[in-house]
């Protein structure tokens, strides 16, 4: 961040800039608010009408200067697996990010309730409204800044002036006013235009925190989905495993009624059994209470909402995953160019409060009417009108101009603190979400493995229990290891899906590639 102390340029009539100062905003305001003595209040209201703006021009912050995200460089492919979703991945460096990302898993009921979500969500529909609202107040600051103000007014009074007679009587009369009265405030300290910088930087951070909330709304959907998938495929197999569990506890029973088994192996299996009906009520509740969030996601009531089933299978894991470069995550990412709105808006803080401290300047300008009869009204005789000029200089105000400037100072200190914060969390968000993409495709790969030993165990005591070499017992026990090696693999395979959600999550989303705004009347 680079600060510019302001002067003025007579010949070209704009703000330009010193050399720079440093990082330090105090130097600049302190600087450009020094006190006005009477012998340059001349000079200083002419360099002022040439119009300047005082406090420091803001700069958008640099990039950080950095090749890649974590300590070690973005492999270019990630591992591959056997089987179902298994296929390598290509980080893509440079690759530019589409703006329907969620398109790229194939999947037609995903893309409907992202639709959905998109046209119901009250979230998304409360950050619409308070970017309009910004909207309409920038126009008022500018309005005000840029124009006269012109007001219209009539008065009717009647008035008696004590002391006076009239035939003997108090002297009474009518007066009818009607008036057209211009005012204009000459910024010539820049005040109102670092006012209008301020709201314009207000309508800028509500812009992107309307894209924020469209990134994570579509994220949170796509994330869902697939949880939802996940979660009833865990359903399912833990039900597997279940009535696998219950077969061996009533063989071990039976068993142990003709002598062969003790009472402790019979204890042993229903305790196995009650181990693994514990773990579905866990998952049937965190399936319901996902659904309910997707309801929620869609604008709607968990009662009322009408949702799909997902199924991993029927998604498709992109094989291809764009990976913007780190010198411009900071101009993709919604947050990161929020929190560099508020650091504008707390810049121009400065100049208001520096503009507080210089001359203000005011014209006045009034025509109209005045008669004791409304008849009277318009005509040339009852002609009023004035013209003048406020000039006004604080002087002692018990130290509130130069503590407020002191507390708009304090206030970029605060936004320049979160801004920096905003791009270090980000950083870790992508080094996190890459480091997990290559990691989980190298479990993926082990669980898959792990997948098909089981699965050659259970053929293999299959094949031994045909021949009498084995019991049904060791069967059953090889089938339940199997499907527990299925409840990981689908887990596995969902982080796959999930980690690719949270890559498009932390890059930005692609909202830049959108042809029409989002408080448009078209919406998308």
């Amino acid at each position: 961040m680079i600060w510019r102390y302001p002067r003025c340029d007579r010949n070209r009539r704009k703000v330009c800039s010193d050399p720079p100062l440093g990082n330090s905003v105090r130097n600049a305001v302190r600087n450009a608010s020094a006190p006005v003595t009477v012998p340059k209040l001349a000079g200083l209201l002419l360099a002022l009408l040439s119009g300047c703006a005082t406090g420091p021009d803001f700069q958008a912050p640099e990039a950080p200067r950095t090749k890649q995200y974590g300590h070690e460089p973005t492999p270019r492919s990630t591992a591959s697996a056997a089987g179902e979703h298994g296929e390598a991945q290509q980080l893509l460096a440079g690759r530019d990010i589409p703006l329907e990302w969620w398109s790229l898993f194939h999947s037609k009921e995903l893309d409907g309730l992202v639709q959905q979500g998109l046209a119901g969500s009250p979230t998304l529909g409360a950050a619409v409204a308070a970017l309009q609202a910004a909207n309409e107040n920038y126009s008022a600051v500018a309005g005000t800044a840029y124009f006269p103000q012109l007001d219209a007014s009539f008065e009717a009074r009647r008035q008696k002036i004590t002391g006076a007679t009239f035939g003997g009587r108090a002297f009474t009369f009518n007066l009818f006013t009607a008036s057209l009265a211009l005012s204009y405030d000459l910024d010539v300290a820049g005040g109102q235009s670092r006012e209008v910088e301020a709201a314009g930087a207000e309508v800028e951070y509500e812009r992107f925190q309307l894209e924020a909330a469209y990134l994570s709304l579509t994220s949170n959907i796509a994330a869902v989905a697939i949880q939802d998938a996940s979660l009833r495929a865990s359903v399912a197999a833990t039900n597997d495993i279940l009535k696998t569990e219950q077969e061996q506890l009533d063989i071990v029973q039976r068993r142990f009624e003709l002598g062969a088994l003790t009472q402790a192996d019979v204890l042993a299996q229903r305790t196995r059994v009650s181990q693994t009906r514990v773990l579905l009520p866990p998952l049937e509740k965190a399936l319901a209470q996902n659904r309910h969030l997707l309801a929620i996601l869609l604008g709607k009531l968990p009662s009322e909402a009408t949702l799909p089933e997902f199924d991993l299978a029927k998604l498709k894991l992109p094989e291809e995953l764009p990976v913007s470069l780190p010198s411009v995550l900071a101009k993709q990412r919604p947050d990161i160019r929020a929190a560099q709105a508020l650091l504008h808006q707390a810049c121009a803080g400065v100049g208001v409060a520096t503009a507080d401290l210089y001359p203000r300047i005011t014209l006045t300008g009034e025509v109209g009417s005045q008669a004791s009869l409304l008849d009277d009204l318009f005509k040339s005789a009852s002609l009023i009108w004035g013209i003048g000029a406020d000039v006004l200089q604080p002087i002692f105000h018990g130290g509130e101009l130069r503590a407020r400037r002191r507390a708009a100072i304090a206030t970029f200190n605060v936004a320049s603190a979160r801004y920096r914060n905003t791009v270090l969390h980000a950083f870790q968000e992508v080094a996190d979400v890459l480091h997990a993409i290559e990691s989980d495709a190298s479990a993926l790969d082990a669980q898959a493995q792990a997948a098909t030993d089981a699965r050659n165990s259970l053929q293999l005591a299959q094949e031994q229990l045909r021949v009498g070499a084995v019991s049904y017992l060791t069967l059953l026990d090889a089938q339940r290891q199997y499907e527990q090696t299925q409840v990981a693999l689908v887990q596995a395979r969902a982080a796959r899906f999930l980690d690719t959600v949270a890559l498009f999550q932390a890059l930005g989303g692609g909202w830049w590639n959108r042809v029409h705004p989002l408080d448009s009347t078209d919406g998308n």
